[in-house]
C-alpha cells in the first residue's frame, strides 16, 4: 500500500505529541510491507528542534507553503490512501486539495478530537472545517466511546473509527535506571493542564519535602512557584523518555479538560510510562477503565491526599507491572499499525498481498 501522510510534523518532537505517535505507528506499518511518504510544513519553530532530520524508515519531504506542496501532486494522486493530520498549518486549504486530487481514500487523523470539536462548536476552522469532514472517507480519532457516533451523526462522517496512540516497546522499555525521583510529569505546558498539575503534584511535593519530584517539558511561565523538591528539565527528547520513567518511583498523568469531557482519550504518555513498567498515578475520565483496571494497572487521584496515598503504597512495583503487560498485549505500535491496515483496507478495498494482509 502506497501512504502519503501530511501531518504536523514528523521530524521534530519539541512542543508536541505528534511527532512519537507518527514515528511509533508509521514505522511499523512500514514493517508491515508498506510504503510512506510524510508530508511536512517547513516551519522555523520545528526546523530549528528536528531530533528526527532523517527517519530511515520512510521518505520525509518538506514543503515550505501550499504553492510548494503541488512539488507532491503526483504522489498524492498515486496513494492508495492519504491521511492529513489535526494541526497541519493551513489544514483546510491542504484538506481541500488533497481531496480533490486524491484517487485512493482520503482519511483525516485527528490527534487532538476533542480540542478540535471544541475548537468547531466555537467557529474555529483553523485545521478543519466542518463542511470537509464528510469528504473524508474516513475520521481516524484519537478519542473513542460516544465522540464517534458524534462524528457520524453531528457531522455527517462516512466512518469514525478510534485510532488510539501507541508506544513502541523497543524504544520504550525498562532500562534498569537507578530511581531519582518520587513522582515525575511529562508534558508541555498548558493552561487547562495547570490547575491539575498543582494539585496532584506541586502540592504532594510542598507536603513531602523530603521526597524528590521532577515537571519536564517546555513553555512553562516564568511566575510558577516550583517547590525546591521539585526539578525543571526543559526539553526531554524522545530518546531519553524511557530513563526518564525508569527513574521514576511513579509517574503524573494530567489530561486536557476538553479530553476529559470527551473521554476514551488515552493519551501516548500513558502507554509510554506504562510501557517502562512505570507504575501511573492519573486524573480520572469516562473510558480510562476500559484501557488500564484501576487499583490493578493503574493509580486514580483527584486530590493531593490522593496522590500522597498512591506513593506510599507498598505494590507500587507490582502495579507498573500489570501496567506494562496490559500495553505490551493491547497498545503496542505494531497493534496500532495492524489496525491501521484493516481500517484503511475496509475502507478502501485496496488490494495487497495476501502475506502483508496478514
Amino acid at each position: 500500500m502506497k501512504l502519503v501522510v501530511l501531518g504536523l510534523s514528523l521530524s521534530s518532537s519539541w512542543g508536541n505529541g505528534h511527532a512519537t505517535t507518527y514515528r511509533a505507528v508509521l514505522e511499523a506499518f512500514v514493517r508491515r510491507g508498506h510504503d510512506v511518504l510524510f508530508l511536512e510544513r517547513d516551519v522555523p519553530w520545528y526546523a530549528g528542534q528536528r531530533d528526527l532530520p532523517d527517519p530511515g524508515w520512510c521518505r520525509l519531504e518538506f514543503y515550505r507553503d501550499l504553492d510548494d506542496l503541488q512539488r507532491f501532486d503526483r504522489a498524492i494522486v498515486d496513494a492508495d490512501a492519504v491521511i492529513v493530520g489535526s494541526y497541519v498549518p493551513e489544514g483546510v486549504a491542504v484538506g481541500n486539495r488533497v481531496q480533490e486530487l486524491a484517487r485512493g481514500i482520503v482519511a483525516f487523523y485527528d490527534i487532538d478530537t476533542p480540542v478540535t470539536l471544541a475548537k468547531l462548536e466555537r467557529g474555529d476552522f483553523e485545521y478543519l472545517d466542518p463542511a470537509a469532514i464528510p469528504g473524508y472517507d474516513l475520521y481516524l480519532s484519537f478519542t473513542g466511546g460516544p465522540t464517534l457516533d458524534f462524528l457520524e451523526t453531528h457531522y455527517a462522517s462516512p466512518a469514525a473509527r478510534a485510532l488510539y496512540c501507541s508506544v513502541d516497546p523497543s524504544r520504550y522499555f525498562p532500562t534498569g535506571a537507578k530511581k531519582r525521583w518520587d513522582l515525575s510529569y511529562l508534558g508541555t505546558y498548558s493552561p487547562d493542564r495547570q490547575p491539575t498539575l498543582e494539585r496532584l503534584l506541586l502540592e504532594p511535593a510542598r507536603a513531602l519535602p523530603e521526597r524528590r519530584f521532577v515537571v519536564a517539558g517546555p513553555l512553562y511561565p516564568d511566575d510558577i512557584a516550583w517547590p525546591d523538591n521539585v526539578e525543571r528539565i526543559e526539553h526531554l527528547p524522545p530518546a531519553e523518555h524511557a530513563a526518564f520513567y525508569s527513574a521514576s518511583r511513579a509517574t503524573l498523568n494530567v489530561t486536557r479538560a476538553d479530553m476529559i469531557a470527551a473521554g476514551w482519550a488515552p493519551s501516548v504518555r500513558l502507554f509510554e510510562a506504562a510501557a517502562c513498567a512505570t507504575p501511573i498515578v492519573s486524573d480520572v475520565w469516562d473510558g480510562l477503565d476500559q484501557v488500564f483496571v484501576p487499583d490493578r494497572e493503574i493509580l486514580l487521584a483527584g486530590t493531593a491526599a490522593d496522590v500522597i496515598a498512591a506513593l506510599c503504597r507498598d505494590d507500587l512495583a507490582a502495579i507498573g507491572s500489570r501496567g506494562q503487560r496490559r500495553v505490551l498485549a493491547e497498545h503496542s505500535a505494531a497493534h496500532r499499525a495492524a489496525e491501521l491496515e484493516r481500517l484503511l483496507l475496509e475502507t478502501s478495498c485496496v488490494a495487497v498481498p495476501s502475506a502483508v494482509a496478514g
